[in-house]
């Protein structure tokens, strides 16, 4: 197999071995599943599918963010416990993903379910001389990673904005650096909070992926991923926290894996931007596989922008061979499910179809379940 890595920006081989481990960053359920989150999921299941294929055992884990700033925000906007409007919304997004043909992760950890591990995690830090305490906020010293920035290729001044824009703070006077980013943070009244060496308080977010992802799965992890908005800060602030905290010849991830952006008028789909396709409301309007297909029709590092009309256009098999040979070659070559899925079309366009059906499961395709 080939595999795009986003650390060094190229397609590299990649080994598949009996044991191979995946976590991808989950949502944060203060809202319904969209588009957006459609897309990523969809296609790592493709890729846990094919790996399971070739005769690996896959553990796959895809987290739940059920504590920090957004949830906490709508929460109170909306005069319930944050809890609650987790458990909702996991429970709708679990059924619509289910729908859509996506298999359940091999793990699904919750944030606070690894808040006493996250803790640790800090306190390690700090003894290392990674971090250090304010008024009972933990920070992680980007200075003290000279590594810090290598995933993203970010400048400093490119970095600046999208911290400020992505919840980083850099106003905060506490810090030493506007770059460096929380670790632990002292609740303010109103917020649930934990016991730590520090006082009160709870995790911030970076900490909370590397620290379920190093429980379940060790380090290093083969892929990591999500969204191409998670490298920076999220994915390059997890690897800092992971690589300094547990220092080995190994680094925290193997191969870097983002999809692309799903764009609407122009615009990325997002819920700050509430320019959003929700899932459920895509189910009311059409069958669960057709949705899946339309979104396997572009390439995981594919940006594009949302049509639904496009949903019922008959796509053009082009040229090129219809085999099962040249369906894994697709697939094998950077998960590149558009050449994959014509191919199939090439296939029924022939009549053959054994090879059409055999090669949808793969895919996903074959398993039509009602909409919720």
């Amino acid at each position: 197999m080939h595999l795009f890595d986003d650390r060094t920006h190229s397609v590299r081989d990649l080994a598949v071995t009996p044991r191979m481990t995946i976590y991808v960053c989950g949502i944060t359920p203060y809202d319904a599943a969209h588009l957006g989150h459609a897309f990523t999921y969809t296609h790592f299941d493709v890729l846990v599918r094919l790996l399971r294929h070739a005769g690996a055992e896959v553990l796959h884990a895809q987290n739940i963010t059920d504590v920090d700033d957004d949830i906490l925000r709508v929460a109170k906007e909306r005069g319930e416990d944050y809890l609650e409007l987790g458990n909702r919304e996991v429970a709708g997004f679990v059924e619509q993903m289910r729908t859509i043909g996506n298999e359940p992760p091999t793990f699904s950890p919750r944030a606070t379910e690894f808040v006493p591990q996250m803790i640790e995690e800090v306190r390690n830090l700090l003894t290392v001389g990674h971090a250090y305490e304010r008024s009972g906020t933990v920070y992680f010293r980007i200075a003290s990673d000279p590594d810090y920035g290598s995933l993203s290729g970010l400048t400093r001044e490119q970095m600046l904005p999208l911290a400020e824009e992505r919840g980083g703070h850099p106003e905060d006077a506490n810090k030493d650096d506007p770059l460096d980013f929380v670790l632990w943070q002292r609740s303010v009244e109103g917020e649930p909070w934990w016991e730590s060496p520090w006082g009160r308080g709870r995790p911030g977010w970076h900490i909370e992926c590397s620290t379920m992802s190093q429980s379940l799965l060790g380090q290093p992890l083969d892929i990591h991923g999500g969204g191409t908005d998670l490298i920076y800060p999220h994915h390059e602030s997890e690897t800092a926290q992971a690589e300094c905290g547990h220092p080995t010849d190994t680094p925290f991830v193997r191969r870097w894996m983002h999809t692309g952006t799903v764009y609407m008028a122009g615009e990325k789909m997002s819920k700050s931007l509430g320019n959003l396709t929700f899932v459920r409301d895509l189910l009311a309007r059409h069958g669960p596989m057709a949705i899946r297909e339309f979104l396997l029709r572009h390439h995981y590092r594919e940006d594009w922008e949302f049509d639904e009309a496009a949903l019922d256009l008959v796509a053009d098999p082009g040229e090129g061979p219809a085999s099962r040979e040249a369906f894994l070659g697709a697939l094998e070559d950077d998960l590149n499910t558009p050449e994959a899925l014509r191919v199939l079309d090439r296939a029924a366009a022939l009549g053959d179809v054994a090879l059409r059906d055999e090669c949808r499961d793969l895919l996903g395709l074959s398993e039509v379940r009602s909409a919720p």
